[in-house]
């Protein structure tokens, strides 16, 4: 279980804090409470309504640009679960999802992806180890490099 003040604690050491959730760009919530868990949409890194990166991972965009991204886009699944049911409800990341929009012959997804799941170990502790997919893609919405779902066992 997550320590209501974990969290908080380490993403003022990192320097970060919860961003505004961002705003649906279609028809759906940016998460959903179903029994004792909480989906979240895919979240894109945006960072004051702008994203971090576009393109294609392994072309316009570097693996370290893209992990960064990766990072943001957990930050933002993050703010939509605090939004619905707040952090300290937390128990575990479950799973995490992320697909990563990849030019010809770039094939290190995982490293990606890498970026989201250990800001999340970092941020909350044990309850942030989870299960993951790292997915790569041709296409991603508005050119993004990285987008990351997640689901999380709340109380």
């Amino acid at each position: 279980m997550t320590d209501s003040t974990l969290w908080r604690k380490n993403l003022e050491r990192l320097g970060l804090e919860l961003p505004p959730v961002a705003a649906p760009a279609g028809a759906y919530v940016p998460a959903v409470r179903s029994g004792s868990f909480v989906y979240t949409s895919g979240q894109l890194p945006f960072v004051n309504g702008e994203l971090s990166a576009t393109g294609k991972v392994g072309a316009e965009v570097s693996l370290e640009q893209a992990r960064e991204a990766a990072k943001l886009c957990a930050l933002n699944a993050l703010a939509a679960v605090d939004a619905l049911v707040g952090l300290d409800q937390v128990v575990r990341i479950v799973k995490v999802v992320g697909f990563v929009a990849s030019a010809p012959g770039f094939n290190d997804q995982p490293l990606v992806i890498n970026g989201a799941s250990e800001f999340l170990g970092e941020v909350l502790g044990e309850a942030g180890v989870h299960a993951r997919s790292a997915v790569g893609v041709f296409e991603l919405p508005k050119n993004t490099p990285v987008e990351v779902e997640l689901i999380a066992e709340v109380r």
